[in-house]
Protein backbone atom coordinates (compact mmCIF):
# COMPACT_ATOMS: atom_id res chain seq x y z
CA UNK A 1 0.00 0.00 0.00
CA UNK A 2 1.60 3.20 -1.11
CA UNK A 3 1.81 6.09 1.27
CA UNK A 4 1.57 9.69 0.05
CA UNK A 5 4.79 11.64 0.36
CA UNK A 6 4.57 14.72 2.50
CA UNK A 7 7.21 17.35 3.16
CA UNK A 8 9.15 16.62 6.34
CA UNK A 9 10.51 19.50 8.35
CA UNK A 10 12.76 18.98 11.32
CA UNK A 11 13.88 21.82 13.54
CA UNK A 12 15.25 19.81 16.43
CA UNK A 13 18.61 21.20 17.35
CA UNK A 14 19.87 17.80 18.42
CA UNK A 15 19.61 16.42 14.91
CA UNK A 16 22.80 16.58 12.94
CA UNK A 17 22.68 17.90 9.40
CA UNK A 18 22.70 15.31 6.65
CA UNK A 19 24.52 15.91 3.39
CA UNK A 20 24.29 13.85 0.25
CA UNK A 21 27.59 13.00 -1.43
CA UNK A 22 28.14 14.79 -4.69
CA UNK A 23 28.02 12.74 -7.88
CA UNK A 24 31.61 13.66 -8.66
CA UNK A 25 32.79 11.96 -5.50
CA UNK A 26 31.22 8.67 -6.50
CA UNK A 27 32.58 6.11 -8.93
CA UNK A 28 30.81 5.68 -12.22
CA UNK A 29 28.19 2.98 -12.77
CA UNK A 30 27.75 2.41 -9.05
CA UNK A 31 24.76 2.62 -6.76
CA UNK A 32 25.07 4.11 -3.32
CA UNK A 33 22.30 3.53 -0.76
CA UNK A 34 22.25 5.26 2.58
CA UNK A 35 19.75 4.53 5.37
CA UNK A 36 19.49 7.06 8.15
CA UNK A 37 17.40 6.82 11.32
CA UNK A 38 16.04 10.09 12.62
CA UNK A 39 14.17 10.58 15.87
CA UNK A 40 13.95 12.73 18.97
CA UNK A 41 13.07 12.38 22.56
CA UNK A 42 9.59 10.92 22.91
CA UNK A 43 9.24 11.24 19.16
CA UNK A 44 6.62 8.69 18.10
CA UNK A 45 8.02 8.57 14.61
CA UNK A 46 11.46 7.55 13.52
CA UNK A 47 11.81 8.33 9.87
CA UNK A 48 13.90 6.09 7.65
CA UNK A 49 15.38 8.20 4.93
CA UNK A 50 16.63 6.44 1.81
CA UNK A 51 18.87 8.25 -0.63
CA UNK A 52 20.24 6.85 -3.85
CA UNK A 53 22.39 8.05 -6.71
CA UNK A 54 22.95 6.46 -10.08
CA UNK A 55 25.59 7.36 -12.64
CA UNK A 56 24.23 7.44 -16.17
CA UNK A 57 25.51 4.85 -18.55
CA UNK A 58 28.32 6.05 -20.74
CA UNK A 59 26.87 7.71 -23.81
CA UNK A 60 26.92 5.61 -26.98
CA UNK A 61 28.31 7.75 -29.75
CA UNK A 62 26.86 7.43 -33.21
CA UNK A 63 29.17 7.71 -36.21
CA UNK A 64 28.24 10.34 -38.76
CA UNK A 65 26.66 9.17 -41.99
CA UNK A 66 29.68 10.45 -43.94
CA UNK A 67 32.99 10.05 -42.12
CA UNK A 68 35.31 13.02 -42.06
CA UNK A 69 37.80 11.20 -44.36
CA UNK A 70 35.21 11.00 -47.14
CA UNK A 71 33.66 13.62 -49.33
CA UNK A 72 30.87 13.87 -51.80
CA UNK A 73 33.50 13.47 -54.58
CA UNK A 74 34.48 9.96 -53.50
CA UNK A 75 36.11 8.29 -56.44
CA UNK A 76 34.56 4.86 -56.23
CA UNK A 77 31.14 3.43 -55.50
CA UNK A 78 32.74 0.72 -53.39
CA UNK A 79 33.94 3.19 -50.80
CA UNK A 80 30.52 4.80 -50.58
CA UNK A 81 28.84 1.43 -50.19
CA UNK A 82 31.26 0.40 -47.45
CA UNK A 83 30.63 3.62 -45.58
CA UNK A 84 26.88 3.14 -45.83
CA UNK A 85 27.19 -0.43 -44.60
CA UNK A 86 29.32 0.65 -41.62
CA UNK A 87 26.87 3.43 -40.79
CA UNK A 88 23.91 1.07 -40.97
CA UNK A 89 25.68 -1.44 -38.73
CA UNK A 90 26.55 1.27 -36.19
CA UNK A 91 22.99 2.63 -36.20
CA UNK A 92 21.48 -0.82 -35.72
CA UNK A 93 23.89 -1.50 -32.87
CA UNK A 94 22.91 1.77 -31.20
CA UNK A 95 19.17 1.16 -31.42
CA UNK A 96 19.52 -2.45 -30.28
CA UNK A 97 21.42 -1.30 -27.23
CA UNK A 98 18.82 1.42 -26.64
CA UNK A 99 15.99 -1.12 -26.89
CA UNK A 100 17.77 -3.50 -24.51
CA UNK A 101 18.27 -0.70 -22.02
CA UNK A 102 14.61 0.38 -22.29
CA UNK A 103 13.37 -3.18 -21.82
CA UNK A 104 15.67 -3.59 -18.84
CA UNK A 105 14.32 -0.43 -17.18
CA UNK A 106 10.71 -1.39 -17.90
CA UNK A 107 11.27 -4.85 -16.49
CA UNK A 108 12.33 -3.25 -13.21
CA UNK A 109 9.06 -1.28 -12.80
CA UNK A 110 6.97 -4.10 -11.25
CA UNK A 111 9.87 -4.91 -8.97
CA UNK A 112 10.15 -1.25 -8.00
CA UNK A 113 6.44 -1.09 -7.23
CA UNK A 114 6.75 -4.19 -5.09
CA UNK A 115 9.70 -2.69 -3.26
CA UNK A 116 7.68 0.49 -2.63
CA UNK A 117 4.83 -1.54 -1.18
CA UNK A 118 7.21 -3.48 1.05
CA UNK A 119 8.92 -0.28 2.19
CA UNK A 120 5.54 1.32 2.91
CA UNK A 121 4.42 -1.69 4.94
CA UNK A 122 7.76 -1.70 6.75
CA UNK A 123 7.35 1.96 7.62
CA UNK A 124 3.85 1.32 8.98
CA UNK A 125 5.06 -1.58 11.12
CA UNK A 126 8.01 0.50 12.33
CA UNK A 127 5.66 3.36 13.18
CA UNK A 128 3.42 1.02 15.16
CA UNK A 129 6.44 -0.27 17.10
CA UNK A 130 7.59 3.30 17.78
CA UNK A 131 4.12 4.26 19.04
CA UNK A 132 4.05 1.25 21.37
CA UNK A 133 7.51 2.07 22.68
CA UNK A 134 6.47 5.67 23.34
CA UNK A 135 3.38 4.65 25.30
CA UNK A 136 5.46 2.24 27.36
CA UNK A 137 7.95 5.00 28.19
CA UNK A 138 5.16 7.34 29.25
CA UNK A 139 3.65 4.64 31.47
CA UNK A 140 6.99 3.95 33.17
CA UNK A 141 7.56 7.68 33.70
CA UNK A 142 4.16 7.97 35.32
CA UNK A 143 4.77 4.95 37.53
CA UNK A 144 8.08 6.37 38.76
CA UNK A 145 6.47 9.70 39.59
CA UNK A 146 3.27 8.47 41.21
CA UNK A 147 4.79 5.72 43.29
CA UNK A 148 2.36 3.23 44.80
CA UNK A 149 -1.02 4.29 46.15
CA UNK A 150 -4.19 2.34 46.79
CA UNK A 151 -6.46 4.59 44.74
CA UNK A 152 -4.05 4.76 41.85
CA UNK A 153 -3.54 0.97 41.77
CA UNK A 154 -7.29 0.32 41.69
CA UNK A 155 -7.69 2.87 38.89
CA UNK A 156 -4.87 1.23 36.94
CA UNK A 157 -6.43 -2.24 37.26
CA UNK A 158 -9.81 -0.85 36.24
CA UNK A 159 -8.19 0.78 33.21
CA UNK A 160 -6.73 -2.59 32.18
CA UNK A 161 -10.13 -4.30 32.39
CA UNK A 162 -11.80 -1.41 30.59
CA UNK A 163 -9.29 -1.53 27.73
CA UNK A 164 -9.63 -5.31 27.43
CA UNK A 165 -13.39 -5.11 27.07
CA UNK A 166 -13.14 -2.46 24.36
CA UNK A 167 -10.21 -4.19 22.63
CA UNK A 168 -12.26 -5.33 19.58
CA UNK A 169 -13.03 -1.69 18.85
CA UNK A 170 -9.50 -0.50 19.60
CA UNK A 171 -8.13 -3.13 17.22
CA UNK A 172 -10.26 -1.90 14.31
CA UNK A 173 -9.55 1.75 15.05
CA UNK A 174 -5.83 1.00 15.36
CA UNK A 175 -5.77 -0.73 12.00
CA UNK A 176 -7.38 2.31 10.41
CA UNK A 177 -4.93 4.62 12.16
CA UNK A 178 -1.80 2.82 10.97
CA UNK A 179 -2.84 1.67 7.51
CA UNK A 180 -5.47 4.06 6.10
CA UNK A 181 -4.32 6.32 3.28
CA UNK A 182 -6.65 9.01 4.67
CA UNK A 183 -4.54 9.48 7.79
CA UNK A 184 -1.42 11.65 7.72
CA UNK A 185 0.43 10.75 10.90
CA UNK A 186 2.95 12.74 12.91
CA UNK A 187 3.21 15.93 10.89
CA UNK A 188 5.77 18.16 12.61
CA UNK A 189 4.40 21.52 13.79
CA UNK A 190 7.09 22.68 16.23
CA UNK A 191 10.60 22.06 17.53
CA UNK A 192 9.77 20.48 20.90
CA UNK A 193 9.28 16.78 21.71
CA UNK A 194 5.76 15.61 20.93
CA UNK A 195 5.18 18.57 18.59
CA UNK A 196 3.33 16.39 16.08
CA UNK A 197 -0.21 16.20 14.80
CA UNK A 198 -2.31 13.70 12.84
CA UNK A 199 -4.60 14.69 9.99
CA UNK A 200 -7.75 12.76 9.09
CA UNK A 201 -8.77 13.62 5.54
CA UNK A 202 -12.10 12.93 3.79
CA UNK A 203 -12.06 10.72 0.69
CA UNK A 204 -14.16 13.31 -1.10
CA UNK A 205 -11.92 16.19 -2.17
CA UNK A 206 -14.39 18.41 -4.04
CA UNK A 207 -13.91 21.82 -2.51
CA UNK A 208 -12.47 23.06 0.80
CA UNK A 209 -13.65 21.24 3.93
CA UNK A 210 -14.40 22.47 7.44
CA UNK A 211 -11.65 21.71 9.94
CA UNK A 212 -11.52 20.72 13.62
CA UNK A 213 -8.27 21.29 15.50
CA UNK A 214 -8.67 18.71 18.27
CA UNK A 215 -6.76 18.51 21.57
CA UNK A 216 -7.07 15.07 23.15
CA UNK A 217 -7.55 14.34 26.84
CA UNK A 218 -5.61 12.14 29.24
CA UNK A 219 -5.59 13.78 32.70
CA UNK A 220 -2.68 16.01 31.59
CA UNK A 221 -0.49 12.90 32.00
CA UNK A 222 -1.38 10.29 29.37
CA UNK A 223 -2.73 12.51 26.59
CA UNK A 224 -1.81 11.40 23.08
CA UNK A 225 -2.87 12.42 19.58
CA UNK A 226 -3.95 8.89 18.60
CA UNK A 227 -6.72 9.02 21.22
CA UNK A 228 -8.66 11.15 18.71
CA UNK A 229 -8.56 8.50 15.99
CA UNK A 230 -12.15 7.28 16.38
CA UNK A 231 -13.54 10.82 16.30
CA UNK A 232 -11.25 11.71 13.39
CA UNK A 233 -12.33 8.68 11.39
CA UNK A 234 -16.04 9.27 11.88
CA UNK A 235 -15.90 13.02 11.21
CA UNK A 236 -13.75 12.55 8.08
CA UNK A 237 -16.47 10.24 6.75
CA UNK A 238 -18.74 13.30 6.93
CA UNK A 239 -16.36 15.50 4.91
CA UNK A 240 -14.70 17.17 7.91
CA UNK A 241 -10.92 17.37 8.32
CA UNK A 242 -9.67 16.64 11.83
CA UNK A 243 -6.21 17.65 13.09
CA UNK A 244 -5.35 15.86 16.36
CA UNK A 245 -2.66 17.86 18.13
CA UNK A 246 -0.16 16.12 20.37
CA UNK A 247 1.53 17.96 23.24
CA UNK A 248 4.00 17.42 26.05
CA UNK A 249 2.46 15.67 29.05
CA UNK A 250 3.45 15.75 32.70
CA UNK A 251 6.16 15.09 33.86
CA UNK A 252 7.72 15.93 30.47
CA UNK A 253 6.05 19.32 30.64
CA UNK A 254 3.73 21.37 32.84
CA UNK A 255 0.60 23.32 32.00
CA UNK A 256 2.45 26.23 30.40
CA UNK A 257 4.20 23.81 28.04
CA UNK A 258 0.91 22.16 27.11
CA UNK A 259 -0.68 25.52 26.29
CA UNK A 260 2.37 26.55 24.26
CA UNK A 261 2.30 23.29 22.28
CA UNK A 262 -1.42 23.52 21.63
CA UNK A 263 -1.03 27.12 20.45
CA UNK A 264 1.73 26.13 18.03
CA UNK A 265 -0.39 23.27 16.71
CA UNK A 266 -3.35 25.58 16.14
CA UNK A 267 -1.06 28.05 14.39
CA UNK A 268 0.18 25.31 12.05
CA UNK A 269 -3.39 24.33 11.20
CA UNK A 270 -4.42 27.93 10.50
CA UNK A 271 -1.43 28.51 8.22
CA UNK A 272 -1.23 25.20 6.37
CA UNK A 273 -4.59 23.46 6.34
CA UNK A 274 -5.48 24.84 2.90
CA UNK A 275 -2.68 22.67 1.45
CA UNK A 276 -4.57 19.59 2.66
CA UNK A 277 -7.96 20.69 1.32
CA UNK A 278 -9.20 22.52 4.41
CA UNK A 279 -11.11 25.78 4.52
CA UNK A 280 -9.12 28.39 6.52
CA UNK A 281 -12.37 30.29 7.12
CA UNK A 282 -14.03 27.31 8.83
CA UNK A 283 -11.65 26.19 11.56
CA UNK A 284 -13.11 24.98 14.86
CA UNK A 285 -11.14 24.38 18.05
CA UNK A 286 -12.21 21.37 20.10
CA UNK A 287 -10.90 19.54 23.16
CA UNK A 288 -11.97 16.59 25.27
CA UNK A 289 -11.55 16.25 29.05
CA UNK A 290 -8.09 17.62 29.97
CA UNK A 291 -7.74 18.58 26.31
CA UNK A 292 -10.86 20.75 26.60
CA UNK A 293 -9.24 22.55 29.53
CA UNK A 294 -5.95 23.00 27.63
CA UNK A 295 -7.74 24.25 24.51
CA UNK A 296 -9.84 26.71 26.55
CA UNK A 297 -6.72 28.07 28.28
CA UNK A 298 -5.00 28.35 24.91
CA UNK A 299 -7.69 30.36 23.14
CA UNK A 300 -8.18 32.59 26.19
CA UNK A 301 -4.44 33.26 26.46
CA UNK A 302 -4.38 34.08 22.77
CA UNK A 303 -7.26 36.53 23.21
CA UNK A 304 -5.42 38.21 26.09
CA UNK A 305 -2.34 38.62 23.89
CA UNK A 306 -4.42 40.16 21.12
CA UNK A 307 -6.26 42.39 23.57
CA UNK A 308 -2.94 43.76 24.82
CA UNK A 309 -0.68 46.16 23.00
CA UNK A 310 2.12 45.30 20.63
CA UNK A 311 2.45 41.57 21.37
CA UNK A 312 3.04 39.56 18.21
CA UNK A 313 1.02 36.40 17.61
CA UNK A 314 1.28 33.61 15.03
CA UNK A 315 -2.49 33.08 14.74
CA UNK A 316 -5.62 34.97 15.63
CA UNK A 317 -8.70 34.13 17.67
CA UNK A 318 -10.72 35.52 14.76
CA UNK A 319 -9.57 32.52 12.70
CA UNK A 320 -11.47 30.18 15.04
CA UNK A 321 -15.12 29.93 14.13
CA UNK A 322 -16.17 28.35 17.45
CA UNK A 323 -14.76 26.58 20.49
CA UNK A 324 -16.24 23.16 21.29
CA UNK A 325 -15.53 21.68 24.73
CA UNK A 326 -16.33 18.04 25.51
CA UNK A 327 -16.45 16.94 29.16
CA UNK A 328 -13.97 19.59 30.28
CA UNK A 329 -13.20 21.30 33.58
CA UNK A 330 -12.78 25.09 33.61
CA UNK A 331 -12.46 26.09 37.28
CA UNK A 332 -9.54 24.34 38.96
CA UNK A 333 -10.38 25.68 42.41
CA UNK A 334 -13.50 23.50 42.34
CA UNK A 335 -11.64 20.44 41.08
CA UNK A 336 -8.45 20.10 43.16
CA UNK A 337 -10.05 18.23 46.06
CA UNK A 338 -12.42 16.37 43.77
CA UNK A 339 -9.51 15.01 41.72
CA UNK A 340 -7.60 14.13 44.90
CA UNK A 341 -10.46 11.91 46.05
CA UNK A 342 -10.56 10.32 42.61
CA UNK A 343 -6.87 9.36 42.70
CA UNK A 344 -5.18 12.34 41.02
CA UNK A 345 -3.47 13.45 44.19
CA UNK A 346 -3.36 17.11 45.14
CA UNK A 347 0.45 17.28 45.17
CA UNK A 348 0.67 15.85 41.66
CA UNK A 349 -2.11 18.04 40.31
CA UNK A 350 -0.53 21.18 41.72
CA UNK A 351 2.79 20.14 40.19
CA UNK A 352 1.09 19.81 36.81
CA UNK A 353 -0.49 23.25 37.23
CA UNK A 354 2.79 24.84 38.42
CA UNK A 355 1.70 25.41 42.01
CA UNK A 356 -1.34 26.70 43.80
CA UNK A 357 -0.53 30.26 42.79
CA UNK A 358 -1.16 29.32 39.12
CA UNK A 359 -4.62 27.86 39.61
CA UNK A 360 -6.21 31.22 38.84
CA UNK A 361 -4.24 31.64 35.61
CA UNK A 362 -5.30 28.19 34.38
CA UNK A 363 -8.96 28.50 35.38
CA UNK A 364 -10.77 29.96 32.34
CA UNK A 365 -13.95 30.49 34.34
CA UNK A 366 -12.05 32.73 36.73
CA UNK A 367 -9.97 34.51 34.08
CA UNK A 368 -12.98 35.71 32.05
CA UNK A 369 -14.42 37.42 35.14
CA UNK A 370 -11.34 39.58 35.63
CA UNK A 371 -12.23 43.18 34.62
CA UNK A 372 -8.73 43.61 33.21
CA UNK A 373 -9.53 40.98 30.58
CA UNK A 374 -12.71 42.62 29.30
CA UNK A 375 -11.22 43.43 25.89
CA UNK A 376 -9.84 39.91 25.52
CA UNK A 377 -13.17 38.32 26.41
CA UNK A 378 -14.92 40.34 23.72
CA UNK A 379 -12.69 38.65 21.10
CA UNK A 380 -13.76 35.11 22.00
CA UNK A 381 -15.73 33.11 19.39
CA UNK A 382 -18.98 31.30 20.20
CA UNK A 383 -18.44 28.58 22.80
CA UNK A 384 -20.43 25.34 22.98
CA UNK A 385 -19.82 22.90 25.83
CA UNK A 386 -20.94 19.24 25.76
CA UNK A 387 -21.18 17.18 28.95
CA UNK A 388 -22.86 14.05 30.31
CA UNK A 389 -24.87 14.37 33.51
CA UNK A 390 -23.51 11.03 34.85
CA UNK A 391 -19.88 12.12 34.40
CA UNK A 392 -18.06 11.37 37.66
CA UNK A 393 -14.57 12.21 36.37
CA UNK A 394 -15.46 15.88 35.85
CA UNK A 395 -18.97 16.84 37.04
CA UNK A 396 -21.28 18.30 34.41
CA UNK A 397 -21.64 21.43 36.55
CA UNK A 398 -18.17 22.40 35.30
CA UNK A 399 -19.52 23.03 31.79
CA UNK A 400 -22.84 24.42 32.96
CA UNK A 401 -21.23 26.98 35.27
CA UNK A 402 -18.64 28.02 32.71
CA UNK A 403 -21.32 28.61 30.06
CA UNK A 404 -23.35 30.72 32.48
CA UNK A 405 -20.25 32.73 33.43
CA UNK A 406 -19.43 33.37 29.78
CA UNK A 407 -22.97 34.51 29.09
CA UNK A 408 -22.69 36.87 32.04
CA UNK A 409 -19.68 38.64 30.49
CA UNK A 410 -21.23 38.91 27.04
CA UNK A 411 -19.84 35.82 25.27
CA UNK A 412 -22.16 33.75 23.09
CA UNK A 413 -22.09 30.43 24.91
CA UNK A 414 -24.24 27.42 25.70
CA UNK A 415 -23.94 24.08 27.44
CA UNK A 416 -25.52 20.93 26.01
CA UNK A 417 -26.06 18.21 28.62
CA UNK A 418 -26.73 14.54 27.86
CA UNK A 419 -28.81 12.78 30.46
CA UNK A 420 -27.21 9.69 31.98
CA UNK A 421 -24.00 9.86 29.93
CA UNK A 422 -20.63 9.28 31.60
CA UNK A 423 -17.19 10.72 30.84
CA UNK A 424 -16.40 7.96 28.34
CA UNK A 425 -19.90 7.36 26.94
CA UNK A 426 -19.78 10.44 24.74
CA UNK A 427 -16.25 9.84 23.46
CA UNK A 428 -15.85 6.05 23.30
CA UNK A 429 -18.78 3.78 24.11
CA UNK A 430 -21.42 5.60 22.08
CA UNK A 431 -19.25 5.93 18.93
CA UNK A 432 -18.27 2.24 19.21
CA UNK A 433 -21.91 1.29 19.63
CA UNK A 434 -22.70 2.57 16.14
CA UNK A 435 -26.10 3.71 14.96
CA UNK A 436 -27.36 7.13 16.02
CA UNK A 437 -25.28 9.22 18.41
CA UNK A 438 -26.93 12.37 19.73
CA UNK A 439 -23.70 14.20 20.59
CA UNK A 440 -22.18 13.36 17.21
CA UNK A 441 -25.28 14.60 15.41
CA UNK A 442 -25.24 17.84 17.43
CA UNK A 443 -21.58 18.32 16.52
CA UNK A 444 -22.31 17.83 12.82
CA UNK A 445 -25.21 20.28 12.98
CA UNK A 446 -22.92 22.97 14.42
CA UNK A 447 -20.12 22.46 11.91
CA UNK A 448 -22.38 22.09 8.86
CA UNK A 449 -24.69 24.95 9.84
CA UNK A 450 -25.38 27.07 6.77
CA UNK A 451 -24.17 24.38 4.38
CA UNK A 452 -27.33 22.98 2.82
CA UNK A 453 -25.51 20.32 0.76
CA UNK A 454 -23.61 18.99 3.77
CA UNK A 455 -26.77 18.88 5.90
CA UNK A 456 -28.58 17.02 3.14
CA UNK A 457 -25.78 14.45 2.99
CA UNK A 458 -25.88 14.07 6.77
CA UNK A 459 -29.61 13.38 6.63
CA UNK A 460 -29.17 10.39 4.29
CA UNK A 461 -25.82 9.14 5.59
CA UNK A 462 -25.83 5.45 6.60
CA UNK A 463 -25.68 4.72 10.34
CA UNK A 464 -22.26 4.08 11.78
CA UNK A 465 -21.38 0.42 12.17
CA UNK A 466 -21.00 -1.27 15.55
CA UNK A 467 -17.43 -1.98 16.67
CA UNK A 468 -18.02 -3.74 20.02
CA UNK A 469 -20.85 -6.05 21.19
CA UNK A 470 -23.34 -4.41 23.50
CA UNK A 471 -22.68 -6.62 26.53
CA UNK A 472 -18.98 -5.71 26.41
CA UNK A 473 -19.85 -2.02 26.21
CA UNK A 474 -22.09 -2.33 29.27
CA UNK A 475 -19.38 -4.13 31.24
CA UNK A 476 -16.79 -1.54 30.17
CA UNK A 477 -19.08 1.22 31.38
CA UNK A 478 -19.28 -0.42 34.81
CA UNK A 479 -15.55 -0.86 35.29
CA UNK A 480 -14.43 2.39 33.66
CA UNK A 481 -12.00 4.31 35.92
CA UNK A 482 -12.94 7.60 34.26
Amino acid sequence: MGSPILPITNKLASHSSLEQPTPSAMPASTFTSTMLLRGGEDDPTSSLLFSSSFEDDRAISQKPILPRALSYSAPTTTTTTAAATATSSSSNCFYQQRRRRTVSVNSLCPLSRGDNRRQSFGRDVGHAAAETFLLTRLTLKLLRYLGVGYRWITRFLALGCYSLLLFPGFLQVGYYYFFSSQVRRSIVYGDQPRNRLDLYLPKNSDGPKPVIAFVTGGAWIIGYKAWGCLLGQQLSERDIIVACIDYRNFPQGTMSDMVTDASQGISFVCKNIAEYGGDPDRIYLMGQSAGAHIAACTILEQAIKEGGEGESTSWSVSQIKAYLGLSGGYNLFNLVDYFHNRGLYRSIFLSIMEGEQSLRRFSPEVVVQDPNNRNAVSLLPPIILFHGTADYSIPSDASKNFAETLQGVGVKAESILYEGKTHTDLFLQDPMRGGTDKMFEDLLAIIHAGDADALAKDAVAPPRRRLVPEFMLQLARRVSPF
